[in-house]
């Protein structure tokens, strides 16, 4: 071997000699005969460096894998041999390998036993056993190749194939390991269930790895044998020996819950599971201690819920099947275990609280089918109530400013509490809103004495009331008298109580969310609405010291404002007022720290354009005031954009063209106010806005920071199109000249949608300026398209394809549009070398979703063209051009009818040849 490569395996290797040794190894891989030297160098025990021990593995796992058939009987008998004699020697050898070479050679096993074993070698087992007997290094052995062949086998997460599209490969995959299973079950698997069991008494007490690894094994192999050899009187009682073996019940705890997931017949299985708890209880694990070890406790927890689950699958099936004697047997058999699941539930390590939620789910879902409950089946649905309202508290390490992945856990803890609550409401909704009422009233009573953690819980419960009590579009304050009543009280109490002043940002969050969640509250006890708002305004809210209560603030009182609409007339001038440093715009100068973000912002222009919009003022009076908000954002822009014309350093040319950006954006927020009911035109707005097109239009012209300026403007554009209709028609042609300039294909990717918009808005009324833009326009897309791009630049390939397709959704517009005159008029070699590029997209370029269009675009102008009267010679472009286009584009490699958006393409080559044999 290449001595100087294999240094490069060593992870501490210079990058050099690294890129060697991936040379090296790409190398061996193509060659005839080196993975001989490496079976050699393994058989031979030749190095003594670990990874080129592992490298020879991986060679032999390649020649196995994908090169196994080119072996000749011999050099097959070679591996074998090969593999065996290295595993004789790991009796040997004075120190054990490292556990990563162990788990690849049991790979390379696994795939010589999956390759072989139906024919050359069918005592692969049975061989291997003979060798390694009860030596402990040979037994790891023998139990990490049963682990890896059970992979191979069984692990549903593996997509074995290289091509997991492949269907044929996965069946004829699946097929293989099918017949493996049962050609196992039918030759070895009862002498290796018979090996574990000597394996698991020879080592019980003195070697607890090698006994947790063969836990495992069966573990795994339980899911596909025969459960006979595993779950009787030997088997159980050992392994229930094991649950008292501090190191050994994790493990045994694992292989117990294997057991009892397997699938049989619902009255076994009630029976195995009740005689599996008999003996757990009797050896004292159903009395849980707080101190008990966690980790134990957490596949404890799984096991029981394994359990909790297994016996509500089989009542669910003996009701399925009328035997209802057996189903009460098995109810009263869940029953049983449900104070020990509440242990589990309430136990203050959340890992083992989580694990025996589905149980509690299922067996509320149980109790939601029964006609009624009994006195207990009530107590116990009470007991679970109360354990999900302690358990959604927050612990004292949670850290609030900087959330972590415990953090995230526990966030991703209390969603499924939640689905908990939303099941208890459907088993017993009054239960749940007069615990949720109980707990809510006692916290609030005493606020500021409680700690936040149960003051902000007692809030989320009434939050979370509105989602378990669900109502068709909010209405909770109307309907049910009880329900309404008790939510109201609470609401009331929540806004009166000055529980918005709590000196914790959970709290203060919750509240919002809540007050914002019931909005409709406000409509019965209007009232209540200047407290609220208030509380959004000052330091409670969007000026509180944490930011993330601020942007969170913004947004819900944006919500808040906009769901409340009429109600908010007697506040509007007060609250514009309120919120005049907000709409302050951030200059880049002087490290002014504003109090929002840029994106805050955003939601209070839009608030302060609701406001206005919804107002019950005049039109005046409405133009009035979008003009004070909109003024101070122009004149900031003009005094911007002039200073960054003059500005020399990028840094602060950047600052400044977000700033401008940031303007535009605002103004085009506030526009978000308007609707069909309330458009700018009858609230007078519309010179406004006019103004605001005056203003920002002259920054597509700056020369710095063009992305940045000409992306804002044309976001405003989009908007005005929408609010302005055909008062923006006179700035559209200045404006697309400007972006037409200097553009890149980003520039132009972004540009056509802007123009597509206004061609099936304004149709034949933009026809004189399309035709007029249309060869400058494709011009400029041409141009970027034919620049040269190095082979391998992906980004330019990508830019290129997503401009192209950007071109054809503009044909596709115009001629959808009815304006086909738009390209008639551009003279006759223009609209050739058009058509051509749509045949073009239709046939060369593999990309179906510019395929599908330009096939569109094809069926439409013969559709309007290919009639007697329509233009000279177009009859002949459909049958030298199109039909042929319609035969090429399916007839190509890359046309894969696998794809759907290709099928969808196909589709409409098909309406082409259907409207040509109309036409024609």
């Amino acid at each position: 071997m290449d001595e100087q490569a294999l240094l490069g395996l060593n992870p501490n290797a210079d990058a050099d000699f690294r890129q060697r040794a991936l040379a090296y190894f790409e190398q061996l891989k193509i060659s005839q005969d080196a993975w001989q030297v490496c079976a050699e160098a393994l058989a031979q025990s030749i190095y003594s460096d670990d990874h080129i021990k592992f490298f020879c593995f991986q060679v032999l796992e390649h020649q196995i894998k994908f090169k196994y058939a080119e072996l000749t009987e011999v050099q097959q008998q070679l591996i074998r041999e090969t593999l065996v004699t290295w595993l004789q020697a790991q009796m040997l050898n004075p120190q054990p390998e490292k556990t990563f070479i162990r788990n690849k050679a049991a790979q390379v096993f696994a795939l010589l036993f999956v390759t072989e074993y139906l024919t050359k070698w069918p005592k692969f087992f049975f061989d291997i056993l003979s060798v390694v007997d009860l030596n402990p290094r040979g037994v790891d052995m023998y139990l990490r190749i049963l682990m890896a062949v059970d992979a191979e086998l069984v692990d549903r997460d593996v997509v074995h194939t290289s091509e997991a599209s492949c269907y044929f490969a996965l069946t004829f995959e699946a097929r293989r390991n099918t017949l493996l299973k049962d050609t196992m079950r039918e030759q070895c698997i009862p002498s290796l269930v018979e090996s574990w069991y000597q394996i698991l008494q020879n080592y019980q007490y003195n070697n607890s790895e090698l006994t947790c690894q063969c836990l495992e094994v069966v573990g795994a192999y339980v899911s596909w044998i025969d459960l006979s050899l595993i779950a009787n009187e030997r088997f159980i009682n050992m392994l229930l020996g094991h649950m008292s073996v501090e190191v050994l019940r994790e493990e045994a705890c694992d292989c117990l819950f294997e057991i009892v997931n397997k699938g049989m017949d619902p009255i076994d299985k009630t029976k195995l599971v009740e005689s599996l708890c008999q003996v757990l209880q009797s050896a004292g694990l159903f009395s849980i201690d707080q101190e008990d070890d966690v980790d134990f406790l957490a596949r404890f927890s799984k096991l029981v819920n394994g359990m909790g689950q297994a016996l509500i699958a089989s009542w669910t099936k003996l009701i399925k099947n009328g035997d209802m004697k057996s189903a009460q047997d098995t109810l009263q058999a869940i029953e049983a275990k449900v104070s020990l699941m509440l242990q589990l539930l309430i136990h203050e390590d959340d890992d083992i609280s989580s694990n025996i939620i589905g149980f509690c789910y299922d067996y509320l879902h149980i109790l939601k089918q029964l006609s009624a409950l009994s006195d207990q089946q009530k107590a116990n649905v009470e007991a679970i109530m109360l354990a999900v309202m302690k358990k959604l508290t927050y612990d004292e390490e949670y850290n609030f400013e900087n959330e972590g992945e415990d953090e995230a856990m526990f966030v991703e803890y209390r969603k499924q509490l939640k689905l908990l609550l939303d099941r208890l409401a459907q088993v017993s909704p009054e239960l749940l809103l007069a615990s949720v009422r109980r707990v809510f009233n006692t916290t609030l009573q005493n606020w500021q004495t409680t700690r936040f953690m149960e003051v902000e819980v007692a809030i989320r419960l009434l939050y979370m009331l509105a989602e378990a009590l669900p109502v068709s579009h909010g209405a909770h304050f109307s309907g049910d008298v009880t329900k309404a009543t008790a939510l109201q009280d609470m609401m009331r109490t929540l806004v009166t109580s000055g529980v918005s002043a709590y000196q914790h940002t959970s709290v203060t969050l919750e509240f919002f969310e809540t007050v914002v969640r019931y909005e409709k509250f406000f409509a019965v006890e209007p009232q209540h609405i200047p407290t609220v708002l208030m509380a959004f305004l000052d330091h409670r809210g969007l000026r509180h010291t944490s930011p993330k209560v601020r942007s969170r603030t913004a947004y819900l009182f944006s919500r808040f404002v906009k769901s409340l609409n009429k109600q908010m007339n007697p506040f509007i001038e007060d609250v514009l007022n309120r919120i005049q440093d907000l709409l302050e715009l951030s200059p880049p100068e002087n490290g002014y720290q504003a109090l929002l973000s840029s994106d805050d912002q955003l939601f209070i222009y839009e608030t302060a354009g609701v406001l206005i919009v919804n107002s019950e003022y005049s039109a005046e009076r409405k133009q009035v005031l979008m003009r004070n908000l909109l003024t101070p954002l122009m004149e900031k822009f003009k005094v911007l954009l002039e200073k960054l014309m003059m500005a020399q350093d990028e840094d602060r040319q950047m600052a400044l063209a977000d700033c401008l950006n940031h303007a535009v954006g605002f103004a085009s927020r506030t526009s978000k106010a308007f609707s069909n009911k309330q458009t700018v035109k009858q609230c007078g707005c519309s010179e406004v806005y006019l103004d605001c097109l005056q203003t920002f239009l002259p920054a597509l012209s700056c020369p710095l920071q063009k992305e940045v300026l000409r992306s804002g403007v044309r976001t405003f554009l989009h908007r005005m199109i929408i609010c302005l209709e055909e008062e923006v028609l006179p700035f559209i042609p200045s404006a697309s000249e400007h972006m037409l300039k200097d553009c890149e294909a980003k520039d132009l990717q972004e540009f056509i949608p802007l123009i597509n918009q206004i061609t099936a808005k304004f149709k034949t009324q933009v026809s004189p300026f399309l035709q007029q833009m249309f060869m400058p326009l494709l011009h400029a897309i041409f141009e970027v398209l034919l620049l040269p791009a190095e082979e391998n630049d992906q980004s330019a390939a990508l830019e290129k394809q997503m401009l192209r397709r950007s071109y054809f959704a503009f044909l596709q517009t115009v001629t959808g549009s009815g304006m086909s005159e738009v390209i008639a008029n551009q003279g006759a070699e223009n609209v050739e070398r058009v058509l051509f590029t749509v045949i073009q997209g239709a046939v060369d370029y593999p990309d179906p979703i510019a395929q599908k269009t330009c096939f569109i675009i094809l069926s439409k102008l013969v559709e309007l063209w290919g009639g007697k009267d329509g233009p000279v010679g177009f009859a002949d472009f459909v049958y030298k051009h199109i039909v042929p286009a319609c035969f090429l584009a399916p007839l190509k490699q890359t046309f894969d009818l696998a794809d759907a958006q290709t099928v969808l393409a196909l589709s409409e080559c098909a309406v082409t040849l259907k409207t040509i044999h109309l036409k024609r």
